[in-house]
């Protein structure tokens, strides 16, 4: 018998007793008749490759019964997720759209609740309206995926418990609550810039992309904010080397190696202009100004060569002051390495090691910094510890390279 008469007959005489079969189990028909169809399908896909089966009928009853329960268990969390959604509805009437016209950004600025604390409402924000799954947002904030998922516990525990009214906010309140749906944005488009997992993309425009878009619709609703101005401006500049940061081989390829050619003239233009607006506007700068300016920095030496670092620098020296994190200290660290030379560099990194044990750029700003200093033996067991702490493959490639070139 032909594989295309197998499937055929198979399909004519063990369809209906399937089906019949998965209703009596689930009482489902609808349940039933998918997780037939789907076994089905696979029997097309897999028989070629596998052979038919000793007992058909058997293959495609055991493989509709786990895509039913698949099915289900879909349908769970599913439910799940409404239960989630209606955590922020309290059965109140449907609300207007107030000064926001825009779905996604007006459900953003509603999540981005000023009775929750910061990172709350940001973690809370990303996982219910951003798209970001649980460990992709534990890595933004350097913690645990148990931690994180237990602070997002919490939170969806005060809101129900204090019954917090999650209402479109009106024009009056977006000032208010700015703030962090600007860090919410910043970490999308962070994850799309540089994809922490694995399993996806090394570089996600549909993240990158839509987080300008939104940032670029709150310009609009609240033009005379400067860290707007500022968190679009560094995402324009850094969204313009998007195409020359992964080689064709699926390489990371750092800002000193790009090809400054293939950098996108217009998103720079345009990310200047909103510098030089904020500079001219004579106002302390915020964090994402501050960021946006070393960018433009960056983005206006035509080689690697020609950057201004004591300007780098100096910029950074503003943003730690307002934000002396680990993670500035240490980009601030491979600045001071072209201004001061590895060494000093090498000094400030090492007192950050308690505090970014599990962050791989950690390791691998390190692994530089012994490398350029000839200390090949340390420099390979730090990018050891880079690449496996790191999940982006593209990093991964780019580290296992710089590792096997050391002597």
């Amino acid at each position: 018998m032909s594989l295309d008469a197998a499937i055929t007959r198979a399909h004519r005489e063990e369809w209906a007793r399937v089906v019949a079969a998965l209703n009596r189990r689930f009482g489902d028909l609808d349940v039933a008749e998918e997780a037939a169809a789907e076994a089905f399908a696979v029997a097309v896909e897999r028989w070629p490759v596998d052979g038919v089966p000793p007992n058909p009928g058997a293959w495609l009853t055991t493989t509709a019964n786990r895509k039913a329960i698949d099915r289900i268990r879909r349908e769970s969390k599913r439910d799940d997720k409404h239960k989630e959604a209606q955590v922020f509805d309290h059965d109140d009437p449907p609300e207007p759209t107030g000064a926001i016209d825009d779905d996604r950004l007006r459900l953003i600025f509603t999540c981005c609740h000023p009775a929750l604390a910061m990172e709350t409402r940001i973690a809370l924000t990303l996982r219910m309206v951003g798209g970001l799954s649980m460990p992709e947002i534990a890595r933004a904030f350097l913690v645990q995926e148990t931690a994180m998922g237990q602070r997002i516990t919490r939170a969806k525990s005060k809101i129900k418990a204090a019954r917090i009214p999650y209402r479109v906010p009106a024009a009056e309140d977006l000032p208010g609550r700015v703030s962090g749906v600007l860090a919410v944005l910043f970490l999308i488009f962070n994850e799309g810039y540089l994809a922490t997992g694995p399993d996806t993309d090394p570089v996600r425009h549909d993240l990158t992309a839509e987080a300008i878009r939104l940032t670029r619709l709150i310009r609009a609703l609240l033009p005379d904010d400067g860290e707007t101005a500022g968190l679009l401006a560094l995402m324009l500049l850094t969204e313009a080397r998007r195409t020359a940061r992964v080689s064709p081989g699926g390489e990371l390829v750092t800002l000193a190696e790009q090809d400054r050619g293939a950098w996108d003239p217009a998103l720079i233009a345009e990310g200047h202009r909103l510098v030089r607006e904020r500079l001219a506007a004579r106002v302390a700068p915020g964090r994402y100004q501050i960021l946006a300016a070393i960018n433009a920095v960056h983005t206006s030496a035509r080689d690697v060569r020609d950057t201004d670092w004591s300007q780098v620098v100096a910029l950074y020296d503003q943003l730690v002051r307002i934000d002396p994190s680990p993670i500035v200290t240490l980009n601030r660290a491979v600045a001071v390495a072209e201004l001061d030379g590895p060494d000093v560099a090498l000094a400030t990194v090492d007192r950050l090691a308690a505090r970014l044990a599990d962050y791989h750029a950690f390791h691998a700003t390190r692994a530089d910094l012994l490398r350029r200093l000839g200390r090949s033996q340390e420099s390979r067991a730090a990018y050891d510890k880079a690449i496996e702490l790191a999940g982006n493959t593209a990093e991964t490639a780019y580290l296992t390279r710089r590792r096997d070139q050391l002597g």
